[in-house]
């Protein structure tokens, strides 16, 4: 499995009055994480769009564990479940400073045909550099 680690600090902003994450923000989170785990094997989303593919999420879990708070550093590690084919699945563990557990989550995005609106298989520039280990 493939894991990548990326750290954000909380702003103010994804914070409720009581100074606590909303819980809408994990999913962004979670896209923190999957946009850098690609990047780190030099993919950018924005070269995905440019070749004529999308990849929206078809599946999106969280279990909330403790609360993150307003100036926390968070590291979300995103874990590669499996060898992508037409569909590509991420856990993630999202811990604070003091590597408390926040929570856990998980997603499964669909790689499409931009064009046809259609499934595809995972793109092989992206298989050419997975080294999934089992």
């Amino acid at each position: 499995m493939q894991k990548h680690h990326t750290s954000i600090r909380v702003r103010y902003a994804e914070t409720d009055q009581m100074g606590v994450v909303y819980h809408g923000n994990y999913a962004q989170f979670f896209e923190i994480g999957r946009t850098e785990w690609l990047r780190s094997m030099g993919v950018t989303y924005k070269y995905m769009e440019k070749t004529g593919i999308i990849l929206p999420v078809i599946s999106l879990s969280c279990n909330f564990k403790k609360s993150a708070l307003y100036d926390d550093e968070l590291t979300i590690t995103t874990i590669l479940k499996k060898s992508p084919s037409v569909k590509i699945e991420f856990d993630y563990e999202i811990n604070n400073q003091n590597n408390e557990l926040i929570c856990t989550g998980n997603t499964v995005l669909a790689f499409i045909n931009n064009r046809t609106k259609k499934p595809m298989r995972c793109p092989d520039y992206i298989l050419d550099k997975l080294t999934i280990t089992k």
